[in-house]
């Protein structure tokens, strides 16, 4: 199973930033797809997730209405949209594959991890 993050990189405050995920080796449509970021010196936190289907999604309150999350099923592809980027946003963002029916926000449920994608933004 390999899951590969992509479109990081530097972006001023205000700015949008959108990151990839390309599966392979796993069922893709058997999996719910979360996005989890880490900054230095922190805790890794839930950013957003997409259920199978792609017809639910749940997002932290820290992202909601900014980040869009989306999937395609036939590209096996998950897409992370983020606008109005913040400071704070900086971290270390990864994709991540669970294979549960629900959606979770914590990492303890996530099944396989792909290797992370920087994301900075200057003020």
């Amino acid at each position: 199973v390999q899951l590969q993050a992509s479109g990081g990189g530097l972006v001023q405050a205000g700015g949008s930033l959108r990151l990839s995920c390309a599966a392979s080796g796993l069922g893709f449509i058997n999996y719910a797809m979360g996005w989890f970021r880490q900054a230095p010196g922190k805790e890794r936190e839930f950013v957003a997730s997409i259920s199978r289907s792609g017809g639910d999604t749940d997002y932290s309150n820290s992202v909601k209405g900014r980040f869009a999350i989306s999937r395609d099923n036939a590209k096996i592809t998950v897409d992370l949209q983020m606008n109005s980027l913040k400071p704070e946003d900086t971290a270390v963002y990864s994709c991540a594959a669970d294979r549960s029916f629900r959606l979770s926000q914590f990492p303890r449920d996530m099944n396989y991890w792909g290797k992370g994608t920087q994301v900075t933004v200057s003020s």
